[in-house]
């Protein structure tokens, strides 16, 4: 057997191979030990993975102007069209506070009776956000209607007093509530998603602990959700943190496929913490066009509202998740399969930024993708 036969082999060895090892020089052996550390250190990431757009919820609800319901259909179709599976269409709490959401009934009307989608919405799933008791009965209402949403979500956070802010309740009230009404939710067919918030800190708080979200994961689906989402809803993750994190959860559960990341860029974190979920395990996640969102606007088209009160920013015009244009094209330079049309999403994306009336925060709407030629892949 020559040296570099032993460069193929597994890491470990025969007696005979051994053996034959020992006859190698001092120079070839740190060259066969250097060769697998590198192996074994190498960047490992899934091959596959799901990407939903949650922009026309989570990023049209931090905008201090009223975003038409017909522009938000035209962002919805087009993202279908584009491959998107998982889309976040509207919030069912009360539009008093958050009046981004005064036409919920609306857009799920006009969604469902697209002629541009009406023939993939099957294969689409529509999620409206609930979290409280009339926001789940409006869904509930609404899908006995024949428009309402394939999936609600609820949402708990770690840390009390961000729990009581968000929801208006404790974090006891809050669990005794969802176990009430997510059966009645499932049975009329709606799924459910349990999202846990102030993963990696709390912008009340501080610090929190991560064994607390394995925990809150654990019983959400004890109490009857289909996935989880885990929120960095203000950027306070960190690349090393997201990395533990999602290790220790994905050693914790049996369905990593029902698991998905969220990730704010507040301090330019984003796409750096979508890498160290993707070396952790993680296959499923979610952002938005043009890497806008946040907490509900307090102050929409002139007028003061409640929003989820004061924001949490220091400056509320900088922030926001990660671009979903961003991600999809660095996981594609990176060869993970994302079955969807990169390019038809950066024309969305750029459609967006006219929406919305400013140039957003995606680098790869402003300078596109990485020519062909340069990168040598087909």
């Amino acid at each position: 057997m020559s040296f570099y036969d032993f460069l193929i082999i597994p890491d470990s060895l025969t007696a005979n191979q051994f053996e034959n090892f020992l006859y190698f020089s001092h120079r070839q052996i740190r060259t066969y030990l250097f060769v697998k550390i590198i192996r074994k250190f190498n960047m490992q990431y899934p091959k596959k993975v799901v990407i939903g757009d949650i922009t026309v919820r989570d990023g049209f609800q931090h905008e201090e102007k009223f975003i038409p319901t017909e522009a938000k259909v035209w962002v919805l179709e087009q993202m279908i069209l584009s491959g998107v599976k998982h889309l976040e269409v509207t919030n069912f709490g009360n539009p008093k506070g958050m009046p981004q959401f005064k036409d919920a009934d609306e857009l799920f009307k006009q969604i469902r009776a697209s002629k541009k989608v009406k023939d993939l919405l099957d294969d689409v799933m529509l999620t409206a956000v609930t979290i409280r008791e009339r926001a789940i009965e409006r869904a509930i209402e609404a899908k006995k209607e024949g428009y309402g949403p394939d999936r609600i979500l609820l949402m708990v956070s770690t840390s009390e007093s961000h729990q009581i802010k968000n929801s208006g309740l404790t974090l006891k009230e809050y669990w005794k509530m969802a176990e009430e009404w997510i059966p009645k939710a499932k049975e009329v067919g709606i799924k459910i998603n349990g999202t846990v918030s102030t993963i990696w800190g709390c912008p009340i708080e501080g610090p929190t602990r991560l064994e607390d979200a394995i925990t809150f994961t654990k019983r959400w689906f004890d109490i009857g959700a289909n996935d989880v989402e885990h929120a960095d809803h203000d950027g306070s993750a960190s690349p090393d943190r997201v990395y533990r994190y999602f290790s220790m959860l994905l050693d914790s559960v049996d369905n990593p496929h029902k698991q998905i990341a969220h990730f704010h860029t507040t301090r330019g974190w984003g796409l750096a913490n979508v890498l160290s979920a993707l070396q952790a395990g993680m296959t499923n996640f979610e952002s938005t066009l043009g890497g806008i969102g946040g907490q509900p606007a307090n102050f929409v088209d002139g007028v003061p509202v409640a929003g989820t009160g004061d924001y949490y920013y220091n400056d509320p015009n900088d922030v926001g998740l990660v671009s979903t244009e961003d991600m999809a094209v660095m996981m594609d330079e990176m060869g993970i399969e994302t079955n969807l049309d990169i390019d038809c999403i950066l024309q969305v994306g750029k459609i967006v930024e006219k929406i919305v009336g400013r140039r957003l925060r995606s680098k790869t709407v402003n300078q596109g993708r990485i020519p062909k030629s340069m990168t040598g892949r087909k």
